[in-house]
């Protein structure tokens, strides 16, 4: 039996509660390379697949360098460069801020049958909620997603779809299961959407996740080729 394969995938803290609140079951990540075009004419032609961007075409015979279309450039793609992320089936474990709670004196049992908890997550304390101010007065401080072992996460994602698209093709449903939020505290004006932590509302959710893309420095306009990454959360 193949082993199913396990990579890790760092998600903000208010990416972190929208998959927990089941309101996020996709991301969308830039591929790598391919994006600007670069002319060498000293590339062999067997090569040209690294002449440019992916869907920009070779000045010296007039056709896209992975095809004539951007679903061909888009297929292409998916084999010259397979997802980094993984396949349907394969398995992401999130990485996000947390704390390593061994030697603080803060760890306790959420079940009294239970073992210690060891691990505590910034998704779970919200600033200047009772809890993270409580984190204050015992002089904890996170640790940045990037440093989270294995051991330490407590979300796993099973990939159910991958393909490769344009960052500006995304509708309506695929930005709402994104992670936007629907403001409902003035349901009389009809459905407001917005992302946590940025103070801008708008009636699009396509506008709420280009304001999300464009927060983690993501250029919107470049529209560049992104992995499409669906998955659906499993028991760890």
């Amino acid at each position: 039996m193949t082993a199913i394969k396990e990579r890790p995938i760092l998600f903000s803290a208010p990416m972190v509660r929208a998959i927990l609140e089941g309101r996020k079951t996709v991301t969308r990540r830039a591929v790598k390379g391919f994006q600007i075009p670069a002319e060498d004419t000293a590339i062999p032609i067997g090569d040209r697949q690294r002449w440019s961007a992916i869907g920009q075409r070779d000045p010296r015979y007039g056709f896209c360098v992975f095809g004539s279309t951007e679903a061909e450039c888009a297929k292409e793609l998916e084999v010259y460069a397979p997802c980094p992320y993984g396949k349907p089936g394969d398995r992401l474990w999130v990485r996000e801020t947390f704390i390593d709670l061994r030697g603080t004196g803060v760890e306790h049992r959420p079940d009294p049958d239970g073992p210690l908890q060891r691990y505590a997550y910034a998704a779970d304390c919200r600033p200047g909620s009772h809890s993270d101010e409580a984190r204050k007065d015992f002089g904890l401080k996170y640790k940045p997603s990037i440093h989270m072992p294995r051991a330490a996460s407590r979300i796993l994602l099973e990939i159910t779809d991958v393909r490769v698209e344009r960052l500006q093709d995304i509708s309506d449903e695929q930005a709402k299961a994104e992670g936007v939020r629907l403001y409902t505290d003035h349901a009389e004006l009809g459905d407001w959407w917005h992302v946590e932590g940025i103070e801008t509302y708008s009636a699009d959710p396509l506008k709420s996740f280009e304001l999300l893309w464009s927060s983690v420095g993501g250029n919107w306009n470049a529209n560049p080729w992104v992995w499409v990454v669906e998955f659906k959360r499993v028991t760890p």
